[in-house]
């Protein structure tokens, strides 16, 4: 394969006739890519596991848990406020543990990352309603959901790198799915527990209020124990350890900060990708946190009847990651997500219209094909970002631009869906999806294709 540069970044700094020495660890492609693999996707799985169950109980059972007193409406919003703080914290995380993920390595990050996510969940789960220790509860909920998007915030990057950086050539888009698979498996498994609780429980409302709801957060160290496992049993990759030695033959002047440099040489594609993978995450978080309290607030639905639909539609999501990442490998990761975007410009017109029909199988259709289209473009972005960074800041770059995303496409349209829902009815939310299609295409459209680029 041809190495093409970077567009607007410097090549690593390396000494006059030095040699980096030869990787300990198994070369791209080796029989280690497996074991990585299956990692990073466990590790995924467990992260997104941890953070998805705080949006379905966000949906479900916070309003009236941690903000009883600000009733049906204004209680969502507050509610789905704390989900968005995750996002903004989101950023910060990328920045910080993508330094040291640039700088320590891929592994020793991602074991601090799964940790702090584990720790939060933890604690979230034993945390005392506002009935009792009264507005305290929600201040803590707020601080723990913001060390979870911390946590998040480091732990994509890091996942992908892993595989991206093993993967043979032209194989990158079918490796990298792996950990893009954890949030499909992930959302299965978060509404699983959650209906599993219902069921076990006789749905008696009371009894999951009160500590239903909690079970799913305290399962998830279990989790933790496994996912922590696996990632100690795998190696660093042979990428980054070529680059941390030509670092540290480097003279001390040349040695500069990741996320310095990141900024310094290519600010661009931060912000393209940002841009592009916005209306990705508006359409996942939209599907799996608002469309859940949509369904069962507005809509009338019952709880383990939407619960179901999430883990039927999970399925879905996870055959459009497989699809799309594997077609990517063929015809490029740009053309791919423009794809997703353009379908995504349609459906969030028609989404809330087929939903207020009020019809079952319309909110069967919505879910599935809401997250079909986001699947579309999430399969590729596993190798798409990683490609479009130089190894020296390679974590932090791709971490900052999928977590801006986040922020735009995550934290923003959440919040403001249910006051647009009450004053506007649904449709006000599908403009204002459309709207932000039509942005994440034009993004898409203004990066440069990286299938072809070595890492």
């Amino acid at each position: 394969m041809t190495t093409v540069s970077t567009p607007g970044a410097e090549p690593p700094v390396v000494p006059a006739g030095h040699k980096p020495a030869a990787p300990t660890a198994p070369a791209p492609g080796g029989p280690g890519i497996r074991r990585v693999a299956i990692a990073s996707c466990i590790g995924t799985t467990i992260e997104f596991y941890d953070f998805f169950i705080y949006g379905t109980a966000a949906a479900l059972v916070f309003p009236t848990v941690f903000f009883p007193a600000l009733g049906a409406t204004a209680g969502t919003v507050a509610s789905f406020a704390t989900f968005a703080v995750a996002f903004i914290a989101r950023p910060v995380g990328a920045m910080l543990f993508g330094h040291f993920g640039d700088r320590i390595g891929r592994k020793k990050t991602l074991v601090s990352t799964l940790l702090l996510m584990g720790i939060s969940t933890l604690l979230i789960g034993l945390l005392p309603g506002a009935e009792t220790i009264g507005v305290a509860a929600p201040i803590i909920l707020v601080l723990l959901r913001f060390a979870q998007g911390f946590a998040v915030g480091g732990e994509w990057a890091g996942a992908t790198l892993l595989t991206a950086e093993y993967a043979p050539p032209g194989k990158r888009g079918l490796y990298a799915m792996f950990p893009q698979l954890g949030p499909a498996i992930a959302f299965a498994l978060s509404s699983g527990t959650f209906l599993f609780t219902g069921l076990a429980l006789g749905d008696t409302n009371e009894a999951f209020l009160d500590y239903g709801w909690r079970i799913p957060f305290l399962l998830s160290i279990i989790l933790v124990a496994v996912g922590l496992y696996m990632r100690l049993a795998i190696q660093e990759t042979p990428v980054f350890q070529a680059e941390r030695e030509a670092r540290a033959a480097a003279p001390v002047e040349k040695r500069t900060l990741p996320f310095l440099d990141a900024l310094r040489y290519q600010t661009k594609e931060i912000l393209l990708s940002a841009g592009a993978l916005a209306i990705m995450f508006a359409f996942f978080y939209m599907g799996t946190a608002y469309l859940t309290s949509y369904a069962t607030k507005t809509l009338g639905f019952s709880r383990p009847f939407v619960l179901t639909v999430g883990i039927i539609s999970s399925l879905v999501f996870g055959a459009a990651i497989v699809l799309s990442a594997l077609y990517s490998d063929r015809v490029g990761r740009r053309r791919v997500i423009m794809i997703s975007c353009g379908f995504s410009v349609v459906w969030a017109l028609a989404l809330f219209p087929l939903l207020d029909t009020g019809s079952p199988v319309a909110f069967v259709v919505g879910m599935m094909v809401t997250l079909a289209i986001f699947g579309i473009a999430y399969g590729p972005c596993g190798a798409l970002l990683p490609e479009m960074f130089q190894t020296r800041y390679r974590y932090t770059g791709a971490g900052l631009g999928y977590n801006l995303a986040g922020v735009l496409g995550g934290a923003i349209p959440p919040m403001l869906a249910a006051p647009l829902a009450a004053s506007y009815g649904g449709i006000a939310i599908g403009v204002m999806l459309s709207v932000l299609g039509v942005l994440s295409f034009v993004c898409t459209k203004a990066l440069v294709e990286t299938r072809d680029r070595a890492l």
